[in-house]
Order: structure tokens, then C-alpha cells, then sequence
């Protein structure tokens, strides 16, 4: 925004930052939370500390202390803005993700050369596992964590490396019971959490670095957590109909050491399961209207029953039955991407691909987070700071969106 566009919403700016940060209970730190805010929002290429002290003609140690020294519950705030984005976007669906933070140097707490789907390579980088509100229409961040690789994690790396993290993780301020976890449990424990505030996804999506993971899926199930997930092609599954026998002895050699249901069948890849039905099993889907015109593919829909050792079974171990969906457009040899859902079986199959589409938003917001609010702009090296910042860029973009979704609001946003 320009300094005029957020003069004309400074009232109402003011009226959300009571609202987000009334578990802060100093005044002072209020008043902060409000000045950091405005800061995001004001045009500029940098949104560091130094940079939005001189737009706003503060003091930068200030917002420095608000940020990385000053003591306000950084979770209190996060799940009042969780909250208020629900109620706000009124999601049909909740969306998993990461994103890469790109970092020179090995100082900022869990930087390491690894993956970031956002960069497209390894890279020297952090990496945010964030949890999202969803509509075709708005999204919002609900929760964030920052992942520590093996090499943040004292109880993981040799014994030789171990004084040089315990001091690397010292002077990022890590705390104590922070160790390396896999991405997919990081977002199981946003769930949990966010499940106490009484806020469940309607639906959860996400990429196959989540989908291929039956595991993740297997948590989702506990929870009875509805998802539709992205999965690679040689996954396996065996048909819908496909019923497990018991296994019995015939009297003969050694008794079997297992007599529980087992398939009897070898599950085969979803990729078979696609070619099996063929491309007369097409349909033409369309699913919604693009900046570039309607949207629409050619898929194919199967019931199937996913398998693996880590699949939950029911008491006759008979496996799930899920959705494969898969997407043949007219124009491939082979299928380009595929999908597993929980939903039911009456699901129509618009809806499927809607949801499963709709992963889009995800990069819209983490484009306008890192572009617009400084999402990666942070400089310091603490643990605190970075969940600080992280969340009160998600305040940002909660007020922005609050603004578009208002037919009544002043400003352009």
C-alpha cells in the first residue's frame, strides 16, 4: 500500500490490531504489534527491520526488541488470527505446504543446503511447513513451523558434531525439545493444536511430498480427517473389490505363524490401475474459470483399496477403499498426476477435482506473502523471531484479505 492507501485504512488497521493482539497484555507491546503491521503493508522493496524503520519514521531497535526480545505469546496470537481467518474465508478446504526461505550463510536457526520445492533445487535455505484456509475465492495462513533438519538436531548428529550444534542451537535461542521431525508430523501437531481451538479442516489437500506418505494419511484417518493428496503413479493398490481370505493350514508342514485376512492377490501400481481402465474411462471435467479461460482436463475415477504394511486394516483386514483419481489429458501418452481421497463415494466428481485443484491458492499466498509482505524478508537468527515475524506477516495478509472479501472497503488491497 501506498502511504495514502493505508492512511485511508488506519482506522480500521487499528480496530484489527486490538482485536489480534489483545493476548498481549503490555500496551506498549500492542502499540508495536500495530507499528510492525503497518510496516509490512507499506510499499517497499525490504520489509527487515531497518528498512520499515526509516518508511515509518520510528526507531528500528524498537521493532527489533518487539520482535526478538520482548516477552508476548506468539501462539495466543497465532490462534486468535487462525480463528478470525476461519470465520473470515469460510473454507472448504484446508491446505498443507512448505516453502523455501533462501538464506546465505549457516547462522539463521535450521538453514541448511536441502530441497525447497519453491526454489526447484537444493539450496542453501529454511524451510516454513505452514497449514492454510482455502476457497477458490481467499486463503489465508493458519499456523507455521519451521522445519530443523538432522543437522539442527543435537540428538541426531555424530558425537564429534554435537558441541558445535548444542552452540549453534544456543545462539538461535532453539529450545530444548525441538529436534528434527518429519515435515508431515509437523502439520499433524498444527492440526492437534488447532483442534483444540475447536477449528477442523472441512477437508485437507496436499502435494504427493505429503500424499506418499501412508503414514500421514493413516494420522488423518485417527483423526477422522477427510484429505484428497496428490500421490506418484507407483503407488500401490488393489481393486475395490479384492477381499483378504484367512489363511488356513492344511494339516501339513509347519503351521503358518499368521492366520490373520491377508490378500491373497499382489497389489499392483496405480499407474496399471489407470491403464487398466483405459482411456475410454475419460471424462472431461471442468473445474473452474483460470485467468486464462475455463479450466478443464480429462480424468479418470476408480474405487480402490490403497496397500502397504503401514495401511490401518479393519478387524477382517479388509483395507480402505479411497478415490483414485487420476488426471489423461486428450493430449498424453501417459497420466500426469494422481490423487487419493477419503471422501465418500458419492463424492461427485467435480467436486474431486475442485478439491484437489485447489492447491493453487497456496502459491497465491505464499507469492503475495514473501512479494508484497516481506514473509522472507526477515534478518535475525532467532528461533522467536522468525515465528514472530512469520506470524505477523500472516497479519498482514489476514487484514488484506479481510479488505478484499469487504464489498464496503476504502482501499485497494
Amino acid at each position: 500500500m501506498t502511504p495514502d492507501e493505508l492512511l485511508v485504512v488506519r482506522q480500521r488497521l487499528e480496530a484489527f490490531a486490538v482485536d489480534v493482539f489483545t493476548p498481549l497484555v503490555r500496551s506498549d507491546q500492542r502499540a508495536k504489534g500495530e507499528t510492525y503491521l503497518r510496516g509490512l503493508l507499506l510499499d517497499g522493496r525490504r520489509k527487515s527491520m531497518q528498512p520499515m524503520a526509516d518508511r515509518l519514521g520510528v526507531d528500528h531497535q524498537g521493532l527489533q526488541q518487539f520482535v526478538t526480545t520482548s516477552t508476548w505469546d506468539t501462539e495466543a496470537v497465532r490462534m486468535r488470527l487462525a480463528r478470525r481467518a476461519v470465520e473470515v474465508v469460510a473454507p472448504v478446504v484446508w491446505v498443507v505446504d512448505d516453502t523455501g526461505f533462501p538464506k546465505d550463510g549457516k547462522g539463521s536457526p535450521g538453514v541448511a543446503r536441502q530441497y525447497s520445492g519453491t526454489l526447484g533445487k537444493v539450496a542453501n535455505c529454511q524451510i516454513g511447513v505452514s497449514v492454510h484456509a482455502v476457497t477458490d475465492a481467499a486463503s489465508c495462513p493458519l499456523d507455521w513451523r519451521l522445519f530443523l533438519p538432522t543437522s539442527w538436531d543435537d540428538q541426531a548428529v555424530d558425537e564429534a558434531d554435537r558441541p558445535e550444534v548444542i552452540a549453534r542451537r544456543s545462539r538461535c535461542g532453539i529450545p530444548a525439545d525441538e529436534h528434527h521431525r518429519p515435515k508431515w508430523s509437523m502439520v499433524v501437531e498444527m492440526l492437534d493444536e488447532l483442534a483444540e481451538q475447536n477449528l477442523r479442516p472441512p477437508l485437507l489437500a496436499a502435494d504427493a511430498g505429503y500424499g506418499d506418505n501412508s503414514q500421514f494419511r493413516g494420522a488423518l484417518d485417527e483423526r477422522s480427517v477427510d484429505y484428497i493428496m496428490q500421490v506418484k503413479g507407483d503407488a500401490l493398490a488393489h481393486t475395490s473389490d479384492v477381499q483378504p481370505v484367512t489363511r488356513v493350514w492344511s494339516g501339513r508342514g509347519r503351521p503358518p505363524t499368521r492366520t490373520d485376512p491377508r490378500y491373497s492377490k499382489t497389489a499392483v501400481s496405480l499407474v496399471e490401475h489407470i491403464r487398466a481402465a483405459g482411456r475410454a474411462a475419460t471424462e472431461t471435467i471442468t473445474w473452474r474459470e483460470g485467468s486464462k479461460g475455463t479450466m478443464s482436463s480429462q480424468f479418470i475415477f476408480l474405487r480402490v483399496r490403497p496397500a502397504g504394511h503401514r495401511v490401518a486394516r479393519d478387524p477382517n483386514g479388509l483395507l480402505p477403499q479411497r478415490w483414485l483419481i487420476a488426471q489423461w489429458p486428450d493430449d498424453q501418452a501417459e497420466p500426469v498426476k494422481y490423487w487419493l481421497s477419503s471422501l465418500p463415494a458419492t463424492t461427485s466428481h467435480t467436486d474431486l477435482i475442485r478439491y484437489g485443484k485447489i492447491r493453487w491458492r497456496i502459491e497465491h499466498d505464499y507469492r503475495e506473502l514473501k512479494t508484497g509482505l516481506g514473509l522472507d524478508h526477515f534478518e535475525g537468527r532467532s528461533w522467536i523471531g522468525w515465528h514472530r515475524h512469520v506470524t505477523l506477516a500472516t497479519a498482514a495478509h489476514l487484514f488484506i484479505t479481510e479488505l478484499r472479501l469487504d464489498p464496503k472497503a476504502d482501499a485497494p488491497a
